[in-house]
């Protein structure tokens, strides 16, 4: 029979106590956080997931807005949670990597907070109300160059990918447009199908519907190639020359506060990625336009750092700082 120390007869005991900590099950509700407003791809993905995580938990998963400030207020009340498990949020490109470098004062860093999964990512898509007279980028190009700085449009706020995609693309254009920011996508999309904006870049997987319906016209998506759910819209970036080296892709996950068990961060991943694996999830998520990110905790700690490098660079060729709040 091997022997065994002392020393190593004391550690035996708490090895199936570490096992049990990856096993990690709350013991109390569980609230997850969507710093934007109802409607919103931020908050679909919140919705789609409590129910699947209430079940496998046996304990109540309630999904609160806290919209604002480009996602930083919603954030922000993430990163005062007690690091527990208790607090999850379903963040985005926006608030989780953008924010970064173009808030000067921003209440928060990103050491604060702790990727755990990925949920869907996919590309914005160009669209119109169906009274805007044009019907593919040149022709807004055109419009827009014919009314510098008179044609509104709508964006889910200061900050978010749907702001800065726009942006980005109107300084490639050499034009001039009003920006009205919204407190999410729902918001934003009531006055674009109102007809008081007259365009917006939304995510793809927030407006699908939209298009699908005929209420709004697709022109373009922001991604290299072509989107397989809208195959006859064209990548912006071959619509126009000055357009040719456009590309954006949008995408969100959960985080939680900083200092969560090692537990917690692979339970809540493994249950995550269980529900992307899911055939009606997929199927879910093609009708929203986009595809299931699955990663490990260490993949999309990494995706999301990248992101929030590519997008400090474009921030600062571009020259744009904001104040947050």
């Amino acid at each position: 029979m091997p022997h065994v120390t002392r020393r190593a007869a004391m550690v035996l005991p708490l090895l199936p106590l570490t096992a049990r900590a990856e096993d990690w099950k709350p013991a109390q509700p569980v609230r997850i956080l969507v710093p934007a407003a109802p409607a919103g791809t931020t908050d679909i993905m919140a919705r789609l997931m409590a129910p699947r995580l209430q079940s496998r938990w046996g304990v109540n998963v309630v999904v609160e807005n806290r919209a604002g400030a480009g996602g930083t207020i919603g954030t922000l009340e993430l990163v005062r949670a007690r690091p527990d498990g208790f607090t999850l949020m379903s963040g985005n490109i926006g608030p989780q990597a953008i924010a970064y470098s173009l808030f000067r004062n921003l209440p928060y860093r990103a050491e604060q907070i702790a990727c755990i999964a990925g949920t869907i990512r996919g590309p914005n898509v160009l669209v119109v109300n169906n009274d805007t007279p044009a019907r593919n980028v040149a022709e807004l190009a055109a419009l827009l160059r014919a009314r510098p700085g008179q044609i509104p449009y709508a964006s889910t706020g200061v900050g978010q990918s749907t702001h800065l995609s726009p942006v980005l693309m109107l300084q490639m254009l050499n034009a001039q447009a009003i920006h009205v920011p919204f407190r999410g996508s729902g918001p934003a999309q009531v006055d674009l199908l109102a007809g008081h904006v007259a365009f917006m870049i939304d995510n793809l997987t927030g407006v699908m519907e939209h298009i699908r319906a005929g209420r709004v016209r697709a022109l373009a998506v922001t991604s290299a190639e072509r989107s397989p759910q809208l195959p006859d819209v064209p990548a912006l970036r071959e619509t126009l020359p000055e357009l040719a080296g456009y590309e954006v892709n949008t995408w969100f996950g959960v985080f939680g506060p900083a200092g969560l068990p090692p537990g917690v961060v692979t339970t809540v991943n493994a249950e995550v990625n269980a529900w992307l694996d899911l055939a009606e999830t997929k199927e879910r998520f093609t009708a929203l336009g986009g595809v299931p990110l699955r990663l490990s905790p260490d993949e999309f700690a990494g995706f999301v750092a990248g992101e929030t490098r590519k997008w400090a660079e474009v921030i600062r060729r571009e020259g744009i700082q904001m104040d947050a709040g």
